[in-house]
């Protein structure tokens, strides 16, 4: 599995409020695995990273997202925290970064409450998915299949539910990520 991600460049997409575990154990898994990492956010620079409800390090980003090309990359993850997606949410062009993925039938992965992203994204109906508790009649609301799981994969896209299932969903965001292009993702 060392070397199942070499050369494939992974964009991480995060923010202010980011859950540092859900950014950086994945990141680790991604980069072990052989892939390029490059943390993409609403600006390039240092954000606020978190511990739950606490201020953690701070994390900096290698570009802006207004300044990137989805087609540059291989994959997407999302990680959460609540306010990390939420924000980018509300950015225009972090969603249409996200739905590119989608368009072009990427693997992407998030976790916690970075299916909000998705959602906003337009991507989420009649997909099998899985995420935070809280965030849960959000994603039914949008038209998915929910379901109380540590790891869901449907057609390329790999959800979890929190910082617990972290081992298990890494080990499927690797799989899906080695597998490369899904036709089922860009058909959803």
């Amino acid at each position: 599995m060392a070397q199942s991600l070499s050369g494939k460049t992974v964009a991480i997409l995060a923010t202010d409020g980011v859950e540092l575990v859900e950014l950086n154990e994945p990141m680790k898994a991604l980069k072990d695995a052989g892939a390029v990492v490059e943390i993409v956010s609403l600006k390039a620079g240092e954000f606020q990273g978190f511990d739950h409800l606490t201020p953690g390090d701070k994390v900096t980003a290698d570009k802006a997202v207004a300044a990137v090309d989805a087609s540059t990359y291989s994959a997407l993850l999302l990680p959460g925290g609540v306010a990390n997606p939420d924000l980018l949410r509300a950015d225009e062009d972090a969603v249409k970064f996200v739905r590119a993925f989608f368009d072009a039938g990427k693997p992407v992965a998030a976790i916690c409450h970075a299916p909000w992203l998705l959602i906003e994204a337009g991507v989420v109906e009649g997909r099998t998915m899985t995420s935070f508790e809280s965030i849960r009649t959000d994603l039914k609301n949008a038209g998915a299949n929910v379901v109380n799981e540590a790891v869901v994969v449907d057609q390329g896209l790999v959800t979890s539910r929190c910082p617990d299932d972290i081992p298990a969903f890494n080990a499927k965001m690797i799989e899906e990520f080695a597998e490369g292009r899904h036709e089922g993702q860009a058909a959803a």
